[in-house]
C-alpha cells in the first residue's frame, strides 16, 4: 500500500466528527490493505510506530526537504526505513539520524511529509483510535463487531488480529482463546471527579484502593510463571520476587491482574519513579531487588484452573481471588450494595479519605455485575483520584498537523526559576477545545519571537493552568522532572508571569506537599 493512501484517509478522518464516516474511511482503507500491511497501518493511524522511541528530535526535522512530484513511498518502504532510524546509535548518531530522515522526507510527497512529521513529533491525533478502527475491521471484513472485539482482547494485538482476519475471513477469529501463557489487554478504567459521580455510574460496587505502581498480568501453568506488563511486555526476569511470591499461592494454573509496588520502612508507598526505575533494571536484577524490593498486589483473577471467567461478575471473580490469594496480595476494598444509601456513600468517601492518608492515589469504583472487558474503558470501572493543577507559562508552541494543521497546538510548559527565568516542564497538546486552540493561535502569534515552521517561541507572558497526575523524573527537562498526563484546564489572563508556579512549587507537588 502506498503511503499517500494512508495519509489521505488519516486527513479524512480528522476532518469528519461523525464515528460512521471514521469507520467507513477505515473499512475502505482495510479492504485495499495487504494482510502484511495492516501490523503497520493499524499503529501508523492511532500515531504510534511499531518501533517505539527513534530518537528524532528537532534538529532532524527543522529543515524542509523538497517533496517528491509523485508518491512512490509504500508502507513496508517507510517501515524499514524506521527500522534503520531506531537502530542508529553512538558516535555521529545524530548526523545520521538527520541524513536518514532526510533522504524519507525527500522521497515524500507535500502530503506525505506533512503526515510523517505527524507521526514523528506525536502529533497524528486524527480519532482513528484502536476502537474505530476494530469496528472498520468488521465492516472490511464481515466480521461481527462484538467477535473482533473479542478476538483483540484476546490476542492482546489489533494488528494481529487484522492480519488473520484480511488472510483467512472471519472463521480466523476462532483461533483466538484465553490462554495461560499467552497476556491479554487490561481492563481501563473511565475517570470520575467524585466518589458520588462514580457510584452513579458504577451500582453495586466494591471500592477499591487505586496503587500508583506498575500493572501486571501474572500468568501460572505449573512451574512456569510469567510476568507481563499493561503493554504486554515481559518483564517475568526483572520480578524475581513476584515469582516467589506467587509460586507460594493455592492454585497451579492461573491468570491474575494487578500492581506492583514498593513499600517504604513506614509501610507508606514509594513514588512511581522509583518502581518504574526499578522494573526497567535490567542489569543485576539481584542487586536492585534488594535495594527496592517489590510486593504484588491483586485485584482480579481472569482464569482459574481451565475455566475462563472473564464474562464472570466481578464480584464472582473476586470470590476466586480470594481463595487464590492471601488478603494481605489483595487490594483494599469496600462494598457498597446500594449506592443510593448514604450510608454507603459515606462508607466510600471514608475509604477514599482513608486511601489517601495511607499515601495511594484514589480509588477505582468497579461494578459487581461486570464481567472482565480486556482492552477497554468500560464504564463499570471507574476511577477517582485528586488532580494537582499548576499555574505554567507558555514557552512555545508547535504548529499542529490533522484537524490542528494551521493552529498552534503542543504547548511547551516553563515554570519560573529563582533568577526569574523559566524551567521547561514538558509539553501538552491534551484538553484543547477547538475555541482555545483559534484563541490561544492569535494569542501566541502576537507573542511570537521565532518561527521556524515547526515551533513558535513566544515571549514568556501566557499563563495557562494544567492539570496533572504527578511527575516523573527526566534528564531531557532542566529541572529534572516532567509532568505526568498534563493537559490544559484554562488560560489565567488573571495572572501574570510573575504570579505562575516556581520550580520550588512544582518539585513540593511531586514530593506529595500539595499543589
Amino acid at each position: 500500500m502506498l503511503l499517500v493512501r494512508l495519509a489521505h484517509v488519516s486527513r479524512d478522518v480528522a476532518a469528519t466528527s461523525a464515528r460512521s464516516r471514521k469507520i467507513a474511511l477505515l473499512a475502505e482503507l482495510f479492504r485495499d490493505a495487504a494482510p502484511d500491511d495492516v501490523p503497520i497501518v493499524i499503529p501508523y493511524l492511532a500515531g504510534r510506530v511499531p518501533q517505539g522511541r527513534l530518537g528524532v528530535g528537532w534538529s532532524a526535522l527543522r529543515e524542509r526537504v523538497a517533496p517528491a512530484a509523485e508518491p512512490s513511498l509504500t508502507v513496508q518502504r517507510v517501515d524499514a526505513a524506521l527500522t534503520e532510524l531506531g537502530a542508529v546509535s553512538g558516535a555521529g548518531s545524530q548526523a545520521e539520524r538527520k541524513r536518514l530522515v532526510g533522504a524519507l522526507m525527500g522521497a515524500a510527497t507535500e502530503d506525505e511529509q506533512r503526515f510523517l512529521f505527524g507521526l514523528l513529533t506525536g502529533e497524528v491525533r486524527q480519532g482513528a483510535l484502536d476502537a474505530v478502527a476494530m469496528e472498520g475491521l468488521a465492516l472490511a471484513t464481515g466480521a461481527e463487531p462484538d467477535a473482533v472485539r473479542r478476538a483483540v482482547m484476546l490476542a492482546g494485538s489489533l494488528q494481529t488480529v487484522a492480519q488473520a482476519l484480511l488472510a483467512d475471513g472471519p472463521p480466523a477469529l476462532d483461533t483466538f482463546r484465553l490462554t495461560v501463557g499467552r497476556p491479554v489487554l487490561p481492563m481501563l478504567a473511565q475517570s470520575a471527579p467524585s466518589v458520588g459521580d462514580a457510584l452513579d455510574k458504577a451500582g453495586p460496587c466494591a471500592v477499591e484502593e487505586k496503587l500508583d505502581g506498575i500493572r501486571v498480568q501474572v500468568h501460572r501453568d505449573g512451574d512456569r510463571i510469567r510476568a507481563y506488563t499493561r503493554t504486554l511486555d515481559d518483564i517475568t526476569h526483572r520480578l524475581p520476587e513476584v515469582v516467589v511470591a506467587v509460586r507460594e499461592l493455592a492454585g497451579d494454573r492461573f491468570i491474575l491482574d494487578g500492581e506492583v509496588i514498593a513499600l517504604g520502612g513506614d509501610g507508606r508507598p514509594r513514588s512511581f519513579q522509583e518502581i518504574a526505575g526499578r522494573v526497567g533494571s535490567r542489569v543485576d536484577v539481584r542487586a536492585a531487588a534488594e535495594s527496592l524490593p517489590l510486593s504484588p498486589v491483586f485485584f482480579d483473577v481472569l482464569s482459574s484452573g481451565d475455566r475462563d471467567l472473564l464474562d464472570l461478575p466481578f464480584a464472582e471473580r473476586h470470590a476466586e481471588l480470594a481463595r487464590l490469594v492471601p488478603e494481605p496480595m489483595r487490594v483494599r476494598r469496600a462494598v457498597v450494595a446500594d449506592p443510593a444509601d448514604p450510608v454507603g456513600r459515606a462508607t466510600a468517601e471514608a475509604f477514599l479519605a482513608a486511601t489517601l492518608d495511607r499515601g495511594h492515589e484514589g480509588v477505582v469504583v468497579k461494578g459487581l455485575d461486570a464481567p472482565y472487558s480486556a482492552g477497554r474503558r468500560g464504564a463499570s470501572w471507574v476511577k477517582v483520584k485528586p488532580v494537582h493543577t499548576l499555574d505554567l507559562v507558555v514557552l512555545a508552541a508547535e504548529w499542529g498537523h490533522g484537524r490542528r494543521t494551521g493552529t498552534l497546538s503542543n504547548l511547551h510548559l516553563g515554570a519560573r526559576r529563582p533568577d526569574g527565568s523559566y524551567a521547561m516542564l514538558g509539553k501538552t497538546f491534551k484538553g484543547l477545545t477547538d475555541k482555545m486552540l483559534a484563541w490561544q493561535t492569535g494569542r501566541l502569534r502576537e507573542l511570537a519571537v521565532t518561527d521556524d515552521g515547526f515551533v513558535v517561541t513566544v515571549r514568556p507572558e501566557l499563563v495557562v493552568e494544567i492539570a496533572f497526575d504527578g511527575l516523573q523524573r527526566s534528564t531531557r527537562y532542566p529541572a529534572g522532572v516532567t509532568l505526568r498526563f498534563a493537559r490544559v484546564v484554562r488560560y489565567r489572563e488573571d495572572k501574570t508571569p510573575e504570579q505562575a508556579d516556581t520550580v520550588e512549587t512544582v518539585l513540593a507537588v511531586g514530593s506529595g506537599a500539595g499543589s
